[in-house]
């Protein structure tokens, strides 16, 4: 008798949902969008009324659809949620204010108890663990930034002065276990609903990026993971935390005690590829229809006919700037008369390739690291043309997973880490995980890719930087 295990991604643009047979197989698969994020004031970015929960429940109920096996022979469910957002809570756990997103610049600076009704603060995981349990618990492994977290128990700050520096009190936080650690038991209303058997338990895992890395299957330092989704940046494993970091970002890993090193990343990364489609508009639709592909496909397919450096095309994604620089707008440069709509999607993304290319040289100059192989997940790593092109500018080998999600696997590695299927995290990962396909590197693509890389990319923003600081004023 097959058993299974319900695995929960719950990212930016939407929640997907899989189920796998306990040697990771995908047995079914399930996805629903959110919706765009309301920008009511400048810097505030929040998600919709209930917006999580809602595309967490339809995800849920699309995979169990799709399932064609027994709901019963469900033994467990991995939780993994989007990371870096605040979540305000009244007394009676319901949301008191729109669930702030990661984009939102009140993250920036620890919590301030402005709003009489706020009597919980926590994480997307914490609300959602409590919508499917009704359990006041959360992973620890999904506290990142202005929260009272000691690293070294993966716990609270005993010093209620520690806890009230970032604006909290304890009774305002929920319980924290560790990845791999139960969280709670499924709700009986909801076990019911969805046909699934009582007390089934649900399974703390961490920030979604850590859960990636765990489901991409890093084990070291040398093998790097680029999550190709909203937000893209690299990341590799490490036993040990590095202080003071200043070109990375070291966080809690999806196992306990063990760390991530993630790079400067892109902030609206994939999105920016959605914003191209939807630019297009109707003819790309008809033109994708017409070659019976999806859009993507069809771009894809269009943009292998593509010149390498897409004939001088340049392209600099700041669509979204960081707080740091909020003058910086994205950049198209270089057009002539042979760009067409194909040359302008390549060029983006080898923005992409370049920009995480050179974000991942930096860190390791700092970590004095050296990288042999390149795993890529997330929506883009579906295509070819992004994959090959990562694998010629990085000149090693690019490695796609086979799954829907490596988040939904990674949550559903530390799902039966807990049930004692397997005795490591290690142990589950090697049974679990499988390589879909390998992208090797061109060396005459990667000569001319470095070129293009250190006499345009690296100088393109001390020329324009100055321009845009003086249009800034005006278009802000």
């Amino acid at each position: 008798m097959k058993k299974y295990i319900l695995a929960i991604d719950n990212g930016s643009q939407s929640t997907k949902v899989a189920l796998y047979d306990l040697e990771g197989n995908e047995a079914s698969y399930g996805s629903f969008p959110l919706r765009e994020p309301l920008t009511p004031a400048p810097g505030v970015v929040e998600h919709p009324d209930d917006d999580l929960w809602h595309s967490v429940t339809k995800a849920i109920e699309q995979c169990l659809k799709n399932f064609q096996g027994d709901l019963e022979h469900i033994i467990g469910i991995g939780l993994c949620t989007i990371r870096c957002c605040r979540v305000l809570l009244n007394e009676q756990f319901q949301l008191a204010s729109p669930v702030m997103s990661w984009m939102d610049a009140r993250l920036n600076a620890p919590y301030r108890h402005e709003d009489e009704h706020v009597h919980y603060v926590t994480t997307t995981s914490g609300y959602i663990n409590f919508r499917l349990t009704g359990e006041i618990k959360d992973s620890a492994a999904n506290y990142e930034v202005h929260w009272p977290l000691d690293y070294r128990t993966l716990n609270w700050f005993e010093d209620e002065t520690k806890i009230a520096a970032f604006g909290l009190k304890r009774s305002m936080l929920f319980e924290l276990v560790k990845p791999g650690e139960k969280l709670g038991n499924l709700r009986k209303e909801l076990a019911e609903k969805w046909g699934l058997p009582s007390a089934i338990p649900v399974v703390a895992t961490a920030n979604d990026k850590a859960v990636d890395v765990l489901g991409s299957g890093i084990h070291d330092e040398s093998t790097m993971m680029i999550s190709l989704g909203t937000f893209i940046s690299a990341m590799t494993l490490s036993d040990y935390y590095f202080d003071n970091a200043k070109s990375f970002f070291p966080t809690l890993a999806s196992i306990p005690f063990k760390y991530v090193y993630e790079t400067n990343g892109i902030r609206r990364g994939m999105w920016t590829v959605s914003w191209f489609k939807k630019l297009i508009g109707e003819n790309l639709l008809l033109q994708s229809n017409k070659n019976s592909m999806s859009e993507e496909g069809y771009l894809n397919k269009m943009a292998e006919g593509i010149p390498v450096g897409s004939d001088g095309l340049i392209t600099i994604l700041d669509w979204l700037p960081p707080p740091s620089a909020p003058y910086r707008k994205g950049i198209m440069l270089g057009f002539d008369q042979r760009h067409t709509a194909f040359h302008i999607y390549r060029s983006i993304l080898e923005a992409i390739a370049f920009n995480i290319k050179n974000n991942v040289d930096e860190m390791l100059d700092e970590t004095d690291g050296k990288m042999e192989r390149i795993i890529i997940n997330g929506g883009g790593a579906k295509s070819d043309v992004l994959a090959q092109i990562i694998a010629d500018l990085f000149n090693l080998p690019v490695m796609r997973r086979k799954g829907s999600s490596s988040a939904c696997l990674g949550a559903a590695i530390c799902t039966a880490k807990y049930l004692n299927i397997y005795e490591t995290f290690s142990a589950a990962s090697e049974a679990m995980i499988r390589t879909e396909k390998i992208f090797y590197p061109n060396s005459n693509n990667h000569v001319l890719y470095n070129r293009i890389n250190e006499q345009v990319i690296k100088k393109v923003r001390q020329h324009t930087d100055e321009i845009l600081k003086l249009s800034y004023p005006i278009f802000q």
